[in-house]
């Protein structure tokens, strides 16, 4: 399998180098290049074309959730995952709605981070565990019928789990099942719901569209 190729956007001096030593020494991956602030990353990522862009939100200058809105455009085949200190409800969803396919939170365990960029790119969409159940609040807030009835006992089990923030080798963990099986589970949710990643599933099954 070839190295996923990521780029980091990180203005903090201790994470950045932190996050920098972790995908270096993970031979699954293929750090391209680190930024300090989102004006170089606009400059400089559609040259790259990376697989992955972690990025921060709060950074010197144009916010990491503004460039995600802007760069975007130009890396349409690039997914963007938020790693950030923000947990409120207003950034949570406005980094969604630009763009961003996941959103971890820097206390996150740094065991858990390469497994998260594995699962993005494989087409889910990885949250800390306090970001999937503000979506899932979200979610419930909305009037509307619950979808869930649309799956399987086991279907309904697993994305119950993908709304608890946890990545499917945590699943097929708990579950006694192959991270294989998973993956077949998650894509036949998918296509019952006609939706493309775990935020769009939640938001079909238990809110309001």
């Amino acid at each position: 399998m070839q190295p996923i190729k990521v780029c980091l956007v990180e203005d903090g001096k201790e994470v950045r180098e932190g996050m920098v030593s972790l995908l270096t020494l993970d031979e699954r991956f293929e750090l391209l290049a680190a930024y300090t602030d989102a004006e170089s990353a606009l400059e400089n990522l559609p040259a790259w074309e990376p697989d992955i862009v972690i990025m921060d939100i709060n950074l010197p200058g144009m916010s990491g959730i503004d460039c995600i809105k802007k760069v975007k455009k130009l890396c349409p085949h690039s997914q963007f995952i938020m790693f950030t200190i923000y947990e409120n409800d207003e950034k949570v969803f406005e980094a969604l709605e630009a763009g961003a396919n996941g959103y971890l939170l820097k206390k996150t365990p740094l065991a858990k981070i390469p497994d998260s960029l594995i699962e993005l790119h494989e087409g889910g969409a990885p949250m800390s565990t306090q970001i999937a159940r503000k979506v899932i609040e979200r979610m419930h807030s909305h009037e509307g019928g619950d979808r869930s009835d649309m799956l399987s006992a086991r279907e309904n089990e697993i994305l119950q789990l993908l709304s608890k923030g946890l990545l499917y080798k945590e699943i097929s963990d708990q579950l006694s099942i192959s991270t294989g099986t998973v993956r077949q589970h998650i894509h036949r949710i998918y296509e019952k719901l006609h939706v493309q990643n775990r935020t769009e599933a939640i938001n079909k099954a238990f809110g309001n569209k």
